[in-house]
């Protein structure tokens, strides 16, 4: 049984193994939200344990003997292992690339809201944050998800091939975050990214996840990565 280890009030990173974990039908544990009210203690007394390998920072899956860190690292680790990505090495590596690509997205993501110190409140950053935030809304959120548009009008309904991927769980969760932080400017991007859209609605649809996802263990999205400010919003 793994354990997956993530803050256990916000979704955040952890979201993205999480998906895959559940679709997967894979056993684990999340340990921190299994600690209840002592789960952000929990995770601290964890992340000091000595380690030849220590973590960065959660998330992070202990896998027997190993503990492996970043949400793309698990990803690789999961879909190769658990038939979730492409059998191939090409394929996964794909899968991989895809990833990777998702994480650089989520990051800029949050810069909107954090573009000067991740130790500052919003509201000590509000005027960058808007700057940024109009950037990100007009250059980037269309760059991105052109660029997966364009993957599907190639590939078809999925990232990968034929059947959904961990990559696909990801970008299912990517969409979600900025529709929620972003909600004007995303209808209007969903305009000119439609097979992104049909592939965030065939996620939502899995058999796999349905159980999950209408579950409170599927938790909302609030003051983490993705985050609403109706003033960093805009057509």
């Amino acid at each position: 049984m793994y354990e997956l280890w993530y803050w256990p009030s916000i979704p955040g990173r952890g979201e993205f193994p999480r998906l895959a974990l559940e679709a997967g039908g894979i056993p684990y544990r999340d340990m921190a939200r299994e600690a209840g009210d002592d789960g952000y203690a929990a995770l601290s007394r964890d992340l000091g344990i000595t380690r030849d390998d220590p973590p960065f920072a959660p998330p992070y899956l202990i896998a027997g003997d190993m503990v492996i860190g970043q949400a793309a690292n698990i990803l690789l680790f999961l879909g190769e292992t658990h038939g979730l990505a492409p059998s191939d090495a090409a394929g996964r590596l794909w899968a991989n690339q895809c990833q990777l690509t998702i994480a650089d997205m989520v990051a800029e993501a949050h810069d909107t809201h954090h573009p000067v110190s991740v130790s500052a409140y919003y509201e000590d950053q509000t005027a960058e944050a808007k700057r940024r935030a109009e950037d990100f809304r007009t250059n980037r959120i269309p760059k991105f998800l052109t660029w997966f548009e364009r993957i599907l009008t190639r590939r078809g309904d999925w990232l990968t091939g034929d059947h959904w991927s961990y990559a696909d769980l990801s970008l299912f969760q990517l969409v979600e975050g900025l529709s929620f932080a972003f909600p004007r400017r995303m209808a209007r991007v969903a305009r000119d990214t439609p097979r992104v859209l049909a592939l965030r609605d065939a996620v939502r649809g899995l058999p796999e996840l349905r159980d999950y996802l209408a579950s409170d263990r599927r938790l909302p999205f609030s003051d983490g990565i993705f985050r609403h400010y109706p003033e960093l919003d805009g057509e």
